[in-house]
């Protein structure tokens, strides 16, 4: 028999087992509760005591620990951690219109704090980790897009360009680089395509390791110390133009707009950029756009348009960092030794002009509208690997029935919801 303070300490034991026990199990109800809502935390491993692995499970890497529940389910998107959490309702601050040079760089000055994608925390810095182990696995392709708006933003018409492209590419693999779409809501946007098999993830960019050791570097620390003028046009835009052409220079594979329906596999494609315009009797190219490119890892095309990028840089006129670069490169280049790359027709990727793109959302209204509908989806079928929808004059169109991009997105969809709604 025990004596009494004998007693009363195997108590006192006994009910701090018990609160630790319990703590636990509230651990692991919030971790349950966090899954459901299709989120996961990644948080210091220090902040964990718990080690009843019958509740949960910790893999170390590094300083932090990723929670997994017993339930066999995959492994989920994380988009918080303790430095650096991620907003996604905010746009990237725009400058007013009217401003001087000078102007301009003082307000950006004084803006660059809620200029999130320029800060770097120990979340943003696992990038290049999370980027070699999505494509670790087998994949058919490698596909990156970008997003810097608001996961809220990201629609319909957004949404069916990632089916076509698994409409082309069932075992193809998508990675957007995002702020706003590595987050909750940003997963639950893309769950679908998951729970179908797809391979799909968006992961917030580090645009200081993103960037380094190539031109875009040195671009990045002049506009982040404000000795840059950022120009009337959206940042947003021109960051896109950099990120598409460092991430495929740092990890090679096809970059897309996410306005561009896919229509055929783009497997055999090397090295390769469209022509937006031809002259029509040479068929010499005019213009080319970058919102297709498919390039190996270090190919020295993405360096030299990482260099006319940062070199001359004018944030004031319209495609003059996108499209009007690459072409002004490529028109540099010409046939020099060591490039070796392609350019295809327009057909390929842009089979339709900016200003003409209306006509492919609307129903045909007499005999010889179908007659032409039924013509160009025979060419496209044959010559076209996609078709860019041109989406700042498209955005607000409706897709009529029997247009030729309602009937080519009801083809190349993979879940096809509500086609004609949008």
């Amino acid at each position: 028999m025990k004596s009494l303070p004998e007693y009363m300490m195997v108590e006192k034991l006994t009910r701090k087992m018990f609160d630790y026990q319990v703590l636990c199990l509230g651990l692991a109800a919030v971790i349950f509760v966090i899954y459901t809502g299709n989120i996961v935390f990644e948080i210091p491993l220090k902040s964990l005591t718990c080690s009843d692995r019958s509740i949960l499970y910790v893999t170390q890497e590094g300083t932090e620990a990723r929670f997994r529940t017993n339930l066999n389910a995959e492994k989920l998107h994380s988009v918080q951690e303790e430095s650096g959490r991620v907003d996604d309702e905010k746009s990237l601050p725009v400058a007013p219109v009217n401003l001087t040079e000078d102007e301009r760089i003082t307000w950006l000055q004084k803006q660059m704090p809620k200029f999130e994608i320029f800060k770097s925390n120990n979340y943003t810095r696992q990038f290049h980790r999370r980027v070699l182990e999505f494509f670790s696995v087998d994949c058919e392709a490698k596909f990156f897009m970008t997003w810097i708006s608001p996961a809220g933003t990201f629609g319909p018409r957004e949404f069916l360009a990632m089916e076509s492209l698994f409409k082309a590419h069932p075992h193809g693999c998508l990675m957007i680089l995002s702020r706003s779409m590595d987050s909750g809501r940003g997963y639950r946007i893309l769950q679908p395509l998951r729970e179908r098999g797809f391979k799909v993830t968006a992961v917030s960019p580090d645009l200081a390791s993103l960037f380094k050791d190539t031109p875009a570097k040195a671009w990045l620390d002049r506009i982040k110390s404000g000795k840059k003028d950022p120009g009337e046009i959206p940042l947003a835009q021109n960051l896109s133009n950099l990120m598409r052409l460092a991430v495929l220079y740092k990890y090679g594979g096809v970059y897309l707009d996410t306005d561009f329906i896919t229509l055929k596999p783009f497997t055999e494609l090397r090295n390769t950029i469209g022509a937006q315009s031809m002259e029509t009797g040479s068929k010499k190219w005019t213009r080319l756009n970058n919102a297709v490119l498919v390039f190996d890892v270090n190919h020295p095309l993405l360096l030299r348009f990482m260099e006319e990028f940062a070199s001359t840089f004018d944030g004031n006129k319209w495609g003059h960092n996108g499209p009007y670069m690459v072409t002004r490169v490529v028109e540099r280049v010409g046939n020099e030794p060591g490039y070796n790359f392609t350019v295809l027709p327009s057909m390929a990727f842009y089979p339709v002009n900016w200003h003409k793109i209306h006509g492919f959302f609307q129903k045909p209204k007499t005999q010889i509208d179908s007659r032409w509908v039924e013509a160009v989806l025979l060419r496209l079928k044959r010559e076209a690997y996609g078709v860019h929808l041109w989406n700042k004059q498209t955005s607000r169109l409706k897709i009529e029935e029997g247009s030729i991009m309602g009937r080519l997105v009801s083809k190349h969809c993979v879940i096809c919801k509500q086609i004609y709604r949008y």
